[in-house]
């Protein structure tokens, strides 16, 4: 069945698909002047090449002042000096030029988010080409509706948080393409997963490993306060549970009620690509055979994976010294996995297709999706060299303290004070992409700040959580926003940042204000707590 013949189900939304887009009303327009304005801006890698000459001025300025502010972590704390004092480190003189000289090379190697992603797309490429991806995809969407699309599609990108990025490398890219295949805008595809995957990023049904990550940085900074204390990673379980249903259903509403009819009817002249094979077809006998076996072979892999973490079975991948999955070789290896769980599936699914016979077939799907990774792999070197630097100056860190300095003398001490923290939170993730980096600089202030005005650590990290998450969406700081990009301009050309950001601002805005109304009726109206055995008030009352 091609996607001209989708049936009635899908029918429906190919005809609202001819709409011409909604650019009326007081938000599009305002939409439309954020997109305006961000297009302005040059093009990515020449605005992160514009950064980092403007962070070389920057504190070149600011070291001439000696800025500085007093270092929130406690005496003996990693990466503390021992004046106490942060200050802010010139790279405009001779020690600066050396300094970027010499790590030039080593920024761009050493950027996490490279590796992971070229790693993670050898396997996938496996999955793809062998078309185990494609067949998947099609048996997912093709006896659902439209709506029940949508939701699955933002659904599935924040449980794709379990397993680290693979949301970012996998899920993204193939939701716009089944939007295409099923007659919807792409954009409106790559939207709604990026909204799950990035904008739901704290909440999921399972924990992940940013929850032991934000755990271990909340129970030193809990201890300043008392000694004893202990932060779990299961600490915002239960919160982060219910989360999920919130952010999949708000996700669907914005894509279908404001994103699609905002972008209208795609033309497929505007894509940079060849989309003459984003066609659903109707699965045959043999791909259904070749579906199950590969399903079979995903659950062995993924069997086998579950026994290096049973204490029983040896527990080899377990942390060595612990015993616990907390920085275990398991999570730390988790990029592998993922190449792991979609290479060996996929092969099989070529094997029994008759899709993939040798090795070089192999060889073949994972050179064809490096190909496709220039203008990745360019952009990465610049947005790697800016985050060095920044990290250099010590900036960013003094802008973290300043900020949440300011909120502290605001001296507010009700349930009201975590709308200005979420804020806070959600501004500084603008500049502080990582979630680990941002906890780390103001989980010292905060958390001792807000014990003493009487709230537990597991609820003051719940509310880091949301801010942390909805503002992932809107700033080119967030490591794989250059990739979402890419993957973009693979369906619009012309496609600049301005549009991106125009295009998720409002999942943006709706996760914000929903996420914080379930947050205090969660929290102050219900009294239920955020996760097992945490309570919301410190002390206990």
């Amino acid at each position: 069945m091609s996607s001209e013949n989708l049936g009635s189900s899908t029918q429906g939304q190919l005809n609202e698909s001819k709409k011409e887009p909604k650019k009326s009303g007081l938000f599009n327009r305002f939409l439309a002047g954020v997109e305006w304005l961000g297009n302005l801006l040059p093009h990515p890698i020449t605005l992160f090449a514009c950064f980092c000459l403007a962070v070389i001025a920057i504190s070149g300025i600011a070291g001439f002042f000696e800025m500085s502010v007093a270092d929130p972590r406690p005496m003996g704390a990693p990466g503390r000096e021992a004046d106490g004092i942060i200050e802010v480190i010139s790279l405009f003189n001779a020690e600066g030029l050396q300094r970027i000289v010499a790590g030039l090379v080593t920024n761009f190697t050493g950027f996490a988010p490279l590796g992971t992603v070229l790693v993670a797309l050898l396997g996938v490429a496996v999955a793809e080409r062998s078309g185990l991806l494609s067949t998947a995809m099609r048996a997912l969407v093709m006896d659902a509706s439209p709506r029940m699309v949508t939701v699955t599609v933002v659904f599935a990108g924040i449980v794709s948080n379990t397993a680290s990025e693979l949301g970012y490398v996998v899920l993204i890219p193939l939701a716009a393409m089944i939007f295409h295949s099923l007659g919807r805008h792409p954009l409106a595809g790559l939207a709604a997963a990026f909204a799950g995957v990035s904008g739901g990023y704290s909440a999921n049904l399972l924990l992940g490993t940013i929850d032991p990550l934000l755990a271990g940085i909340t129970t030193p900074a809990a201890q300043m306060i008392d000694p004893t204390y202990q932060v779990g990673p299961e600490a915002n379980y239960y919160f982060m549970f219910i989360s999920t249903f919130l952010i999949a259903i708000l996700g669907a509403v914005v894509t279908e009620k404001i994103v699609e009819p905002r972008l209208g009817k795609y033309d497929v002249n505007e894509a940079s690509i060849d989309l003459a094979e984003q066609k659903i077809e109707k699965i045959s006998p043999l791909e259904i055979k070749a579906l199950k076996a590969a399903g079979i072979t995903f659950a062995l892999v993924c069997g086998l994976l579950a026994l290096t973490v049973i204490p029983q079975f040896g527990g080899i991948l377990l942390h060595p010294e612990t015993g616990e999955m907390k920085g275990s070789p398991f999570l730390k290896g988790i990029v592998a996995f993922i190449f792991i769980t979609f290479a060996i599936p996929g092969y099989v699914y070529g094997r029994v297709a008759g899709t993939m016979k040798t090795d070089r077939d192999v060889i073949n799907a994972m050179s064809a999706s490096m190909n496709t990774m220039g203008m990745y792999i360019v952009l990465v070197f610049f947005a790697a060299q800016f985050v060095a630097f920044f990290k250099w100056t010590n900036l960013g860190t003094v802008m973290a303290v300043k900020g949440a300095t300011f909120l502290q003398a605001l001296g507010l001490t009700g349930p009201e004070l975590f709308i200005l923290f979420i804020l806070m939170c959600g501004f500084i993730n603008l500049m502080l992409g990582s979630a680990s980096a941002q906890w780390a600089v103001t989980a010292p202030i905060f958390v001792p700040m807000l014990m003493l005005m009487g709230y537990a650590p597991e609820v003051i990290q719940a509310a880091y959580r949301i801010g942390d998450s909805v503002t992932n969406l809107i700033t080119p700081m967030m490591s794989y926003f250059g990739l979402i990009l890419a993957v973009a301009v693979k369906y619009k050309k012309d496609l600049g940042i301005g549009t991106l950001i125009a295009t998720m601002l409002p999942y943006s805005m709706v996760f914000l204000l929903g996420w914080t109304v379930l947050f205090f009726v969660w929290v102050f109206v219900l009294g239920m707590p955020v996760g097992p055995g945490a309570e919301t008030y410190f002390p206990a009352k």
